[in-house]
């Protein structure tokens, strides 16, 4: 397997540093490992010493940027399971059809179970914008994840409202 065929597998489960070491020097090459994930490039004939300030380098930017940190694409929270790298929400194992706004806010909490958004946090987050009219904006979003997730809406398992505070998904729901 070639270094850029290499690359694009590694960058499917990774984000680990990668320097390309080659013979192919054209621009294009370069641009080209660059584009589908290299963190650097490196010719033939190279320095050594230049090698090793490189891998450093990589090194030290990934791990002060937290890149060593596991990100799981897929979060589990009782029988919901938000799955990000493919955009998807499934229920006790059935896809949940969701709007862009319902999937954010639905992400929002299940990155951050327990904790308690304002509605104008989650306008904030979700939207990108400034509250303006967040509090209905956000319930009638509730309402409807409610309506697609939870057995009995009236009665929620997952998405609760703290009242005076806002919402969160619990922790442990069962």
């Amino acid at each position: 397997m070639d270094g850029i065929t290499a690359t694009t597998k590694i960058r499917e489960i990774s984000n680990v540093p990668i320097i390309l070491l080659t013979a192919k020097s054209e621009d294009t090459d370069k641009v080209l490992g660059l584009n589908i994930g290299a963190d650097d490039y490196i010719t033939k004939p190279f320095n050594p010493v230049e090698v090793m300030a490189r891998v450093r380098s990589n090194i030290r930017r990934y791990t002060q940027l937290g890149g060593g940190e596991v990100r799981p694409s897929r979060i589990r929270i009782g029988s919901i399971t938000l799955d990000d790298s493919e955009k998807s929400v499934y229920l006790d194992g059935d896809i949940v059809a969701l709007t862009p706004r319902e999937y954010d806010i639905l992400k929002l909490f299940m990155k951050n179970p327990g904790m308690v958004f304002s509605p104008k946090d989650i306008y904030r987050k979700v939207w990108g914008e400034i509250p303006i009219n967040a509090e209905n904006a956000v319930a009638v979003h509730i309402r409807h994840l409610r309506e697609k997730l939870e057995i009995d809406p009236a009665e929620p398992r997952y998405i609760k409202v703290v009242w005076g505070q806002g919402y969160k998904i619990e922790r442990d729901a069962k």
